[in-house]
C-alpha cells in the first residue's frame, strides 16, 4: 500500500510535464532546468508522504515501520527543519526499539543541524543516562543548561547527572535554582536533600526532605531518607517512626518496602 501511495505521488508530476508541453503559448522552463525542478518537487512530495506515514506508525506504536520511513526520509537529504526533525523522530523510534546507542547518534545529528533543539538535548541526556554513559550525559546536560539556563528541565537533568557522578555541589546549585522557580516540586526537594547529604549538610537535607513530605505526604523514598538522617543524628524514635511510615507507603514498591523493613530491624 505504501509503495502504491509513493508511486502515485511520484507519478503526479507526469501530467504536469504533459501540460507544459501541450501549450506552446506558455513559457516552459528550459530543458536544462525543467527536469531538476520537477525532480525536486517529487522529492519534496515523497518526504512529506513518508513523514505522514512515519507519524501514523508512531501513533500506532509501530516503531520499526516508523524507523524505516524516517530512514528513507533522511536518505533524501531533507532541508531544515525537516532534517533535524527526522533525526529526532528516528531517535525516538530507536529508543522504543531499545537501540539507545543509535538513538543517541540521531539526537546528536539533530542538534548538529539545529543547535537550539532543546527537546533533542533533553532526550539525549535521558538516553545517555539509560545507556550508562555518564560522561556523555554530563556533556549533553551542560550543553542543555548553556542553551536554556533557566529551563527547569535543563536544570533538573544536569542535577540528576551531577548526583550520579558525585558532583554534589553542581547538583545542589541546579536543584536550588530550579526550586526558586518551582518551590512546590517535591521531587526536586528530595534530590536537593541528597546533594546536601553528600556534602555533609544533614540539617539542610532533613529540611528539604521535610518540605518534600509536606508537599507529598506519601513520598516513601523521601520518608526513608529522612529516617536515615534521623538515625545518623541519633534520633532513634523518630527514625523508627519514619521507617514504619515508609514501609507502609511503599506497599507498591517491594524493594523499597524491604529496605525500610531492614532499617527497622537494624534499630
Amino acid at each position: 500500500m505504501r509503495a502504491a501511495l509513493l508511486a502515485c505521488v511520484l507519478a503526479a508530476t507526469v501530467p504536469a510535464v504533459a501540460r507544459a508541453q501541450t501549450y506552446p503559448s506558455a513559457s516552459p522552463l528550459p530543458r536544462s532546468t525543467a527536469v531538476p525542478v520537477l525532480r525536486a518537487l517529487a522529492i519534496r512530495r515523497e518526504i512529506t508522504t513518508r513523514f505522514a506515514l512515519a507519524l501514523r506508525d508512531q501513533a500506532a506504536g509501530h516503531w520499526s515501520d516508523a524507523a524505516a520511513e524516517l530512514q528513507a526520509v533522511l536518505a533524501l537529504a531533507p532541508p531544515e527543519p525537516q532534517g533535524s526533525t527526522a533525526h529526532y523522530d528516528l531517535a525516538l523510534a530507536y529508543a522504543h526499539l531499545d537501540r539507545n546507542a543509535a538513538a543517541a547518534r540521531e539526537l546528536q545529528r539533530a542538534i548538529a543541524l539545529d543547535p537550539g533543539f532543546l527537546a533533542a538535548m533533553a532526550n539525549l541526556v535521558a538516553i545517555d543516562l539509560a545507556r550508562g554513559d555518564l560522561r556523555a550525559a554530563r556533556a549533553a546536560a551542560d550543553r542543555f543548561v548553556a542553551a536554556a539556563p533557566d529551563s527547569a528541565r535543563a536544570l533538573y537533568s544536569r542535577g540528576i547527572v551531577a548526583l550520579r557522578l558525585g558532583d554534589a555541589a553542581t547538583a545542589r546549585a541546579d536543584f536550588g535554582k530550579l526550586l526558586q522557580q518551582s518551590p512546590r516540586y517535591a521531587l526536586a526537594h528530595y534530590d536537593l536533600a541528597l546533594a546536601e547529604e553528600h556534602l555533609g549538610a544533614y540539617a539542610s537535607a532533613a529540611s528539604e526532605l521535610s518540605i518534600a513530605l509536606a508537599l507529598a505526604p506519601s513520598y516513601a523514598r523521601a520518608r526513608l531518607a529522612l529516617g536515615v538522617i534521623y538515625l545518623r543524628e541519633g534520633h532513634r524514635a523518630q527514625a523508627r517512626a519514619a521507617f514504619l511510615r515508609a514501609a507502609h507507603d511503599a506497599a507498591g514498591d517491594p524493594a523499597l518496602r524491604n529496605l525500610a523493613d531492614a532499617m527497622l530491624a537494624a534499630i
